[in-house]
């Protein structure tokens, strides 16, 4: 397997503001919150504790209390590790395209829809390719922004 077989996230230290064309002009750009990246991964803490500790119970085993634990330290962990390349990836908005993490490119006029899902904005593409802009201060103004700059107004679907 050659290193162009396949892709690897981009560094953060590699990623810098986007390269516009002319007469393209920057709307807003979007990067991962810190605050709801924290709130995301206590909300998983708080459900995989009560799925471990309940599959303990299920299983007849005395210390349920350990699935409290385990899930806990298994989030907080998980959480540490990737708090910065998660948080770190910003999208660009122009009037032309969306540019992510990679200058990966979706022309507006190629986006179907961008869905709210948690604290990610989801667009979708014509093609069915689906992109996710991730822990998101505010999602539904990250998808109004993305609808405007397309020209949909107050489409909910």
């Amino acid at each position: 397997m050659s290193d162009h077989d396949f892709e690897l996230e981009p560094r953060l230290e590699n990623q810098t503001g986007p390269e516009l064309e002319p007469g393209e002009r920057l709307i807003e750009s979007f990067s991962g919150n810190l605050t709801t990246y924290v709130k995301e991964h206590v909300l998983l803490a708080a459900l995989g504790s009560v799925l471990m500790s309940g599959i303990l119970i299920y299983l007849g085993n005395p210390h349920a209390w350990t699935g409290v634990v385990g899930a806990v330290a298994a989030i907080a962990v998980r959480g540490l590790y990737v708090a910065r390349e998660q948080l770190g990836f910003t999208w660009y908005l122009t009037n032309r395209r969306l540019i992510g993490p990679g200058n990966r490119t979706i022309l507006l006029g190629n986006v179907q829809k961008v869905n709210v899902i948690f604290s990610a904005a989801q667009v979708v593409t014509r093609t069915g390719d689906k992109y996710m802009l991730k822990y998101q201060a505010d999602t539904k103004a990250t998808q109004a922004a993305i609808d405007r700059a397309r020209g949909v107004m107050g489409d909910t679907a």
